[in-house]
């Protein structure tokens, strides 16, 4: 769907004139900008896998995870359930699909939680220091956890609070579709201590829903949040995308009102990404590309009168939710993660992020991306190898790549960036003694950022403008 340069210039400037032209707009058509809308045309927010930039092997990442282990703050730790009732038409991801009566479906979502429990031992195993290491936040994604059955999530949920670290402060969150949060596992999610919920809403248009292949109502997820709020659960997370066939600034605005009317706790905004992630390394991706990701469905889709919103479009809709989010109270960090009334960071991505953090995460599941300051590594996505492996009592590592000392930098100065929180040349230089923000290599990058008012330079502080702010995902890919 990459469009020529000449094309792109012609969409960036296609908008709705009933809606205000974002300035970010200018930004992006100045020719010595052209490399950062190359990269926006498709590129997603917050999605990102730092790769590594030496080869490395399974072993070598494990021994680099326990090393920091011995020493670190919490860590993120999520279990990933692949199982889906269905798959989206715009989802890379690792999935497995659970259908058929419900005895087959229930023994096919019960053999995924004995294969992530396996998976976890074997991690506990071999990572001596991670059965120790305080969790600050664990997450269960998916995939569509939800799915399961009430006494798997009971199983899966008590295995991990009796195997690793959970202390009081840690924080338990679930996810899923709206549709399988009904009230009785709503009931049971937040008597096993969970406080957060996070759901794949994507769009309160139910037309736009149906064209995303999802099986899911508006009206659902509305119910779904009240519900949620109406429980107790005191965090109550949404994902919105935008840039969908034949979204519209007035849906998106409708979105944005029911947002706002049911004092949703936090809003994850997503642009629609049809760039592979196994090309762009910007996310764990599956083994076949999304249904969008194929021409011939575009093509034919267009010939059936639907439409894709301009890039000009996309960033007003962009504009439109981050304006109106800030507007109503919310605080936006990292990127495109919105929390109210004061109630962000979103901790998880704090912990892996925020300049004065970036601990571990660990992943466990298929495709899972885990980290640690040293190296990083994926776990297979193929469903039948990942089985095979975890059966024969293997850690089903896919990949693993390790950083130099000059990656380990750069990486952590990419994910800073990502807070949209000023860099702190006092904590740069703290974590990497002798290395400077205001010296090579990063002056002359951030010398040329500030050229073009990207970035404003203080006597401590590296700080994105508001353009490098909706910029940022460009920048630290493209220049950085």
């Amino acid at each position: 769907m990459t469009l020529s340069y000449e094309a792109a210039i012609g969409s960036l400037h296609t908008t709705d004139p009933a809606w205000p032209r974002p300035a970010v707009l200018d930004v992006l058509e100045a020719p010595e900008n052209r490399h950062l809308l190359d990269f926006v045309q498709e590129d997603p927010f917050g999605a990102h896998v730092f790769p590594g930039n030496v080869p490395g092997s399974p072993s070598e990442f494990l021994a680099d995870l326990d090393e920091q282990l011995a020493s670190s703050g919490p860590i993120h730790l999520w279990s990933y359930i692949p199982t889906c009732a269905y798959r989206c038409r715009f989802c890379q991801y690792p999935v497995v699909l659970v259908k058929g009566n419900p005895e087959v479906a229930y023994e096919k979502a019960k053999s995924w939680v004995d294969l992530n429990i396996a998976e976890a031992q074997l991690w506990l195993d071999a990572v001596p220091n991670l059965r120790g290491a305080e969790v600050g936040e664990f997450n269960v994604f998916g995939g569509t956890p939800s799915l399961l059955p009430e006494p798997e999530i009971r199983r899966l949920l008590e295995f991990y609070r009796e195997n690793f670290g959970f202390t009081p402060a840690t924080t338990i969150r679930f996810e899923g579709d709206p549709s399988t949060f009904t009230p009785a596992k709503l009931e049971l999610l937040r008597d096993l201590g969970c406080t957060k919920l996070s759901s794949g809403v994507q769009s309160f248009d139910d037309h736009v829903l149906q064209l995303c292949g999802r099986e899911h109502t508006a009206s659902m997820c509305v119910d779904f949040v009240r519900n949620a709020r109406a429980l107790g659960f005191e965090w109550v997370s949404i994902d919105l995308m935008y840039g969908l066939l034949d979204q519209t600034l007035d849906s998106v605005r409708r979105d944005l009102d029911v947002v706002l009317e049911n004092e949703v706790t936090a809003v994850v905004c997503t642009k629609l990404h049809l760039a592979s992630y196994s090309d762009t390394r910007t996310g764990v991706t599956g083994e076949k590309p999304a249904a969008w990701q194929l021409p011939s469905y575009r093509d034919k889709l267009v010939g059936d009168g639907h439409r894709w919103p301009t890039l000009g479009e996309q960033y007003q809709m962009r504009e439109l939710l981050t304006e109106g989010l800030r507007a109503a109270g919310y605080t936006e960090h990292p990127t495109m993660y919105f929390a109210r009334d004061g109630r962000g960071p979103e901790k998880w991505k704090a912990i892996m992020v925020d300049q004065d953090k970036q601990e571990p995460e660990v992943a466990i599941g298929l495709g899972g991306s885990s980290s640690c300051r040293a190296s990083e590594a994926i776990t297979d996505v193929n469903s039948r190898r990942y089985t095979e492996t975890v059966l024969a009592g293997r850690i089903p590592l896919g990949s693993a790549t390790r950083f130099t000392p000059e990656a380990q930098e750069a990486r952590a100065v990419k994910m800073a960036l990502t807070t949209l929180q000023p860099l702190r040349e006092s904590l740069h230089r703290e974590r990497f003694p002798g290395r400077s923000l205001f010296a090579e290599p990063w002056l002359g990058k951030f010398r040329s950022l500030a050229s073009r008012g990207l970035v404003r330079l203080g006597p401590d502080v590296v700080e994105l403008t508001p353009a490098g702010e909706v910029l940022v995902e460009a920048i630290i890919t493209t220049e950085l």
